[in-house]
């Protein structure tokens, strides 16, 4: 059947092709005209310093982003993450302060407390065939529920090792951010999974056509369930990152996070609609929406305009891939 799977997932790259480059040109233009303002109207954004904790902030919301491309891919949507990530942080807090467990042992816990999370998702979406956005919408609510219950709404978890604050504040040589080599991993693994295997073109096939892949004989199923296990996955590695930058775990961890990291994924030219998408897009969407928000904070603008900018992002650039796709198939 590998045959019939190549042609289902074929007309992929065709329709990514000049346009998908455009956007990316488009998207390239956007940072460096957010990079020159800022560079003008912010106290002391361009320097290497402010570039450091750019990347170092964005590491959650790119691990999370990573992971949504291949989601939305398909066809479908995790509005989960963010709530998933807080209550990973959560129960990796309880582990290490309430049961004295080694901080490697409460962070494996943080990412399979994620793991778990996403194969929940997985069976709602891939094998009773509830839509995404209700179960994720539901799980959004029910993950960020059990969390507040279990602290109480105020029990934050502190105290952390140094070993794991190291990973989030440190600095390797050349003042590298500790946590960057993680969001770049994640990055190849993901490049490589969307872009050069079968897998990759599979989840495409299906953001077209899940019919028509099913009778092309890839398992759309088992895609499914890949890629929302590795959404769940990320979020509990953001997890562990997030406590780690900020040397705290509490329930409202990851609050919004879900929003930016599907308004990089869109804003890099993934179709909401599925099918067409890239990982690098995505990687270019991440750096604009990190530019955005801490400018904003260093050319002291109210910090309620990141939220509406975000916003306008996102509505811009889904109005944007619906333009494409209606030109793709005129």
């Amino acid at each position: 059947m590998a045959a019939p799977e190549a042609a289902a997932a074929a007309p992929a790259p065709a329709r990514t092709g000049r346009g998908g480059h455009t956007h990316e040109w488009l998207l390239l233009a956007l940072v460096v005209a957010e990079t020159a303002y800022f560079a003008y109207a912010g106290s002391n954004f361009f320097t290497t310093g402010n570039a450091g904790e750019v990347a170092r902030a964005s590491v959650e919301i790119g691990l999370l982003a990573l992971a949504l491309t291949a989601v939305i891919l398909t066809g479908g949507i995790d509005l989960s993450v963010g709530s998933l990530l807080g209550l990973a942080a959560v129960l990796m807090g309880s582990a290490h302060r309430d049961l004295q467990w080694p901080i490697a042992a409460a962070a494996l816990v943080g990412i399979g407390v994620g793991v778990g999370g996403g194969v929940l998702n997985a069976a709602l979406v891939a094998r009773l065939g509830v839509p995404p956005l209700i179960v994720t919408l539901g799980t959004y609510s029910l993950f960020r529920g059990i969390a507040e219950g279990f602290t109480g709404g105020i029990r934050n978890y502190t105290d952390f090792p140094p070993a794991l604050l190291f990973l989030g504040q440190g600095r390797l040589p050349g003042g590298v951010p500790a946590q960057v080599p993680l969001l770049v991993a994640a990055a190849v693994f993901f490049w490589l999974l969307v872009h050069r295997t079968p897998i990759g073109r599979g989840v495409r096939a299906i953001g077209f056509s899940p019919e028509g892949a099913r009778f092309a004989g890839i398992p759309v199923a088992r895609r499914l369930s890949l890629v929302y296990v590795l959404s769940g996955a990320m979020a509990g590695l953001a997890a562990v990152v997030y406590a780690a930058r900020l040397g705290q775990a509490k329930a409202d961890a990851g609050s919004g996070y879900e929003l930016f990291a599907i308004t990089a994924v869109v804003l890099g030219g993934t179709s909401i609609f599925g099918g067409r998408g890239s990982v690098h897009g995505t990687l270019l969407g991440l750096v604009a929406v990190a530019l955005l928000q801490n400018g904003l904070r260093l050319s002291d603008q109210p910090a309620e305009l990141a939220g509406i900018l975000t916003g306008v992002l996102l509505i811009g650039a889904i109005g944007a891939n619906r333009l494409v796709a209606e030109r793709s198939r005129a």
